[in-house]
Order: structure tokens, then sequence, then C-alpha cells
């Protein structure tokens, strides 16, 4: 395991949904973490819930990935990565972390924000 805590529990969730699991336990989270499954969650893409690890249920999710290296975009360039990383307009969605915290790119379009992307899922 390398030391980048998101990459690798959603590399988890991807690697438990090839294999038909419907559920993965994650020992190792931090604070970005679980904003991240906040987000996830908030789109209806899994179900989770903390102990001392975090258990994931997985739901909808075809695929979830981060991005490296981190990019920074303006609001400008979203559109860019958007068409770079999702398969469709309309489908799937990038996590941007702002000065406003994380949201995804719709909502970073719509507060007219920039900032550096995360993740994708779809």
């Amino acid at each position: 395991m390398s030391q980048d805590i998101v990459a690798d529990a959603l590399n988890q969730i991807m690697n438990a949904k090839k294999a038909r699991k419907e559920e993965v336990i994650i020992k190792k989270h931090s604070k970005l973490l679980i904003v991240i499954l906040d987000i996830m969650k908030k789109l209806n893409y899994l179900e989770y819930k903390m102990d001392k690890n975090i258990t994931i249920k997985i739901k909808g999710i075809n695929e979830c990935k981060s991005i490296k290296p981190r990019l920074n975009v303006s609001v400008d360039e979203i559109e860019r990565y958007v068409r770079r990383f999702l398969p469709a307009r309309n489908f799937g969605y990038i996590i941007i972390s702002t000065n406003k915290g994380l949201m995804t790119h719709e909502e970073a379009v719509e507060n007219k924000i920039g900032g550096s992307l995360i993740a994708y899922v779809f």
C-alpha cells in the first residue's frame, strides 16, 4: 500500500466491485476520505458506516478512481477534464477540492470556483 489513503480506498472499492463483493472494509482512513465518501453517499453510489474501520456497501458504482497528479484547474478548464475523465455528459461526477470545501464539478461551476481535482466517480 502507498501513502495515498484516498487512492488506496478507491482502489479497494473497485477491486471489491470487480470481485463481485457487496461490502469492503477499509482500515486506514482520513478526514478527506470521509468527506469524499459523504459526497458519494449523497450521490447514492454507496453506503458506509464507521466504527474503528469503515465498512462500505457498494451500490451503483461503475468506476471510481483517484486523479493523479492532483491537477489545479480554473472554472474555465473544468469542462475539459469532465470530457477527459467521464464517459458522457451528465453521467458521473468529478470531486474537486476548493477553498469552500470538497464539492462536485457541477457545484464548482455553479459557484464559479476552481480547485484541485481529487477523484471521479460514475
